[in-house]
């Protein structure tokens, strides 16, 4: 079987390399260094790590980040090619199928919507089902602040008839549809470049618009 959050991280990496390590991201403030570095800090730092989570480790993350940074790019793309350390869980093929594909989707996503001349791109249908199960169980989290009740219609290559989700309840309804792809986007803060379709009461839709969301 193949591993879509494996099949991610290179092509992310093949992307990091093609652009160069200063290059604009959809991540506000970082250009592709400083996300390669947040990457390997995620991986390698779990004393920094919590400060993408928890705001007030944020400032010893922030450090540690800058300083990963200064690595030499190539090299700096090499660490987040190769991964956690050897005796990490995440070494584990289904630990890492289940913690980094949708990291390093919206991560590529990232780096290719950031630039002007980008397109959406044809997704496997294992990678569709990977970030569906992550969309499911991630999307309350998600939306919780969003001001309405929202659904998620996700549009697949094998769709199931009628199928939706509810990611917050509430009224009035906004149902949030699209490819499983572009609902990840939308519901992980990369409104302005998520192709989904907004339907519900112009109010509660235009609140939704207004809403931040993501971690």
């Amino acid at each position: 079987m193949s591993n879509p959050a494996r099949t991610e991280r290179h092509a992310l990496c093949d992307a990091l390399l093609e652009l160069g390590p200063d290059a604009p991201t959809l991540c506000a403030g970082w250009t592709t260094r400083d996300l390669a570095a947040h990457l390997v800090v995620r991986e390698t730092r779990p004393d920094a790590a919590g400060g993408i989570l928890f705001a007030r480790l944020a400032p010893h993350g922030d450090r540690v980040r800058d300083t990963v940074a200064l690595t030499d790019w190539t090299e700096l793309v090499d660490r987040v090619r190769s991964g956690p350390p050897r005796l990490s869980p995440m070494r584990i093929p289904a630990v890492d199928r289940l913690t980094n594909t949708l990291e390093f989707f919206v991560h590529l996503e990232d780096v290719r919507r950031a630039r002007p001349d980008w397109a959406p791109r044809e997704l496997s249908a294992d990678l569709e089902d990977t970030l569906l199960g992550a969309l499911e169980r991630g999307a309350r989290l998600m939306a919780r602040r969003s001001p309405c009740g929202l659904t998620m219609t996700p549009r697949a290559k094998t769709p199931r008839k009628g199928f939706s989700f509810v990611a917050k309840k509430g009224h009035p309804v906004v149902d949030v549809s699209g490819p499983i792809g572009e609902l990840v986007l939308f519901i992980y803060g990369r409104r302005t470049v998520a192709r989904v379709e907004l339907n519900g009461p112009d109010d509660a839709v235009a609140a939704l618009e207004a809403t931040r969301f993501g971690v």
